[in-house]
C-alpha cells in the first residue's frame, strides 16, 4: 500500500506501508480521525490510527478480503465482503467478527468473477452503505448482480433488475440515501436508482455499451455523476481480456452525467484517450465540483469545476489497480 502527503512546504511526499501483502480494499472511518481499514487477499483486515503510517491486525485473519464498508451512522459497525462470496460484521470497530450466513444461501449456482482463475469464485466486489438508514446495504457481485437488504445483513434480496450484474463499483451519495450509483462490466457499463436501489436504470444516452469501473457522485450535487470506462473486448478480434486491464493501452476515458442528461465524455487537459485506466475516482467529501483520478501507473489527476479543466498533482502512487482513499 502507498501513502501520499502533501507537506506544508508544498511538496509531496510517498511512502509505503504493509509491506507484502496485497490490499483488495481501503475505507475511512470519518468518525475517528485518522482511522483506515484495509482489507488485504490472504491476511485479513488490517486498522490504522494515524491515516496509513502504521497498522495492526483488525481480524479475519487467513481471510480474503474484497470489500470493506464502515458505517457513517453506527459507531465502530463495519461490514467486510470475502471470497468466497461470505459477508462479516463488527460492531467493536473490528475487534470480533461474525459471519452474516444469509448472503451464502442467496448465492446462485452461475455467479462467477472472470478476473481470478482458476477457481472463478465469485464475491462481494463492493458494499454500499446508506447514508440515512443503517439497516440498508447494497452489495455488488462479481459477476452476480447487485443485491439489497433492508435488515443490516439478516436477509438479502434477489439482483435488482436494471442493475449491472458485472459489478465493479457500487456507491450511496453521501448524504442523500434515494441516490445510488454503479459502474461494471456488462450492460451499459453503469447504472444508478434514484429510490435506494429499489429500481435500476443503464442510462446508455452518450455512453451506449461500455466496460464501466468505478463511479463517483458529486459530494454537494447528488445529479452529478462519474464513470470510469473502456472498450469492451470483441473476441471477434482476438480481445478476450477487456482493454481497460491492459497497460497502456486501456483506451479508458472519464465520463460526466449532470441533471440526468446524456454521459458527456471529459477532456480539459486529460491524456486522449487514457493508456492507463482510472481504476479510482474520488469526490472530496463537502467539496463541490472536486474529484480525483488515481491511474493504474500511480498518476492522479484532479479537477475543481467538475471536470471541465484538469491538472495532474506532482505526485506518483507507482501504481493504482484496486482502490485510493482521502484520509
Amino acid at each position: 500500500m502507498t501513502r501520499a502527503d502533501l507537506r506544508s512546504d508544498g511538496v509531496w511526499s510517498v511512502e509505503s506501508s504493509l509491506e507484502g501483502k496485497r490490499v483488495n480494499s481501503l475505507a475511512a472511518d470519518r468518525r475517528i480521525s485518522g482511522r483506515v481499514y484495509a482489507g488485504t487477499q490472504a491476511n485479513g483486515i488490517w486498522r490504522s490510527d494515524d491515516a496509513g503510517r502504521t497498522w495492526d491486525q483488525a481480524g479475519l485473519s487467513g481471510q480474503a478480503i474484497k470489500t470493506i464498508a464502515v458505517s457513517p451512522l453506527e459507531p465502530g459497525l463495519i461490514y467486510a465482503g470475502c471470497k468466497p462470496a461470505s459477508l462479516y460484521v463488527s460492531a467493536d470497530h473490528g475487534a470480533a467478527w461474525n459471519e452474516l450466513q444469509a448472503l451464502r444461501r442467496t448465492r446462485k449456482w452461475w455467479w462467477f468473477s472472470p478476473a481470478e482463475p482458476p477457481d472463478w469464485g465469485a464475491y462481494p466486489q463492493a458494499l454500499a452503505l446508506s447514508p440515512e438508514d443503517p439497516n440498508l446495504i447494497l452489495a455488488g457481485i462479481e459477476l452476480g448482480g447487485v443485491l439489497r437488504s433492508t435488515d443490516g445483513g439478516v436477509t438479502w434480496s434477489g439482483h435488482r433488475r436494471g442493475a449491472v450484474l458485472d459489478c465493479h463499483s457500487l456507491t450511496f451519495h453521501a448524504s442523500d440515501g434515494r441516490r445510488v450509483y454503479e459502474g461494471g462490466g456488462s450492460g451499459s457499463g453503469a447504472a444508478c436508482s434514484l429510490d435506494g436501489g429499489i429500481t435500476w436504470q443503464q442510462p446508455r444516452a452518450g455512453l451506449g455499451a461500455k466496460y464501466g469501473w468505478m463511479v463517483a457522485a458529486d459530494a454537494i450535487r447528488p445529479d452529478v455523476w462519474y464513470l470510469s470506462a473502456s472498450d469492451q473486448p470483441n473476441p471477434l478480434k482476438g480481445q478476450f481480456v477487456p482493454p481497460a486491464h491492459v497497460e497502456g493501452k486501456a483506451r479508458g476515458r472519464i465520463y460526466r452525467s449532470m441533471g440526468g442528461g446524456a454521459w458527456e465524455c471529459l477532456s480539459g487537459g486529460l491524456p486522449e484517450p487514457l493508456d492507463f485506466m482510472a481504476y479510482a475516482l474520488i469526490a472530496e467529501p463537502g467539496v463541490s465540483g472536486r474529484l480525483y483520478a488515481g491511474l493504474s501507473n500511480g498518476d492522479i489527476w484532479q479537477t475543481d469545476d467538475f471536470g471541465e479543466a484538469w491538472r495532474r498533482l506532482p505526485v506518483n502512487m507507482g501504481g493504482i489497480h484496486r482502490t485510493m482513499i482521502l484520509v
